[in-house]
Order: structure tokens, then sequence, then C-alpha cells
């Protein structure tokens, strides 16, 4: 089996205790954006797996709208980062 050389950790163990690898990150070409999807990219900054520089390369994403997905995981949880909860949670 081949691995990719990369700079990190491949897997990061979670404060829930799950594990969490870059497999587990949406494909770079991700063009629809679920919440899921999202909150996997914050999980994945926050603690270690991809440094913030590498995130927002691969996923042709702003600091802006990068903060935004991280402020609403920190203050509501993944469910702030539905699309149609978005007015809902800024409001607040």
């Amino acid at each position: 089996m081949f691995l990719k050389k990369i700079d990190g950790p491949r897997a990061i163990t979670l404060p829930d205790g799950t594990v969490m690898t870059r497999a587990d990150l949406p494909p770079a070409e991700t063009r629809r954006w679920v919440a899921s999807r999202k909150a996997r990219v914050v999980r994945a900054v926050a603690y270690g797996l991809m440094p913030l520089k590498e995130a927002l390369e691969r996923y042709q994403l702003s600091e802006e709208e990068f903060a935004t997905w991280r402020e609403a995981v920190e203050r509501h949880g993944e469910k702030a980062l539905k699309v149609t909860a978005i007015q809902k949670y800024r409001q607040l």
C-alpha cells in the first residue's frame, strides 16, 4: 500500500474518543457543502489534523467563510451550519 507523504498527523483522536483521519475529510473538489462536511473540516483544523492554510487552499475557502463556520460550531454546534438555520443562529 502506498501512503502519500504529508506534513502532520494522518489521524487524530477527538475529545469524544472517535478517531478522525484524512480519509474522513470531504474531497477537495466538494461544491455542495452540507453541515456535516463543514463540521468535519472545522474539527480537522481545530484538532490539528490539517493546518488552516491547507484547508483554505484545498477547499478554496476564504478566511472569513471558514471563520464563520468555526464560530457557528463553537457557539451552537454542527446544527448551526445548516443553511436553513443560518439566520436563526446569527440573530442570537
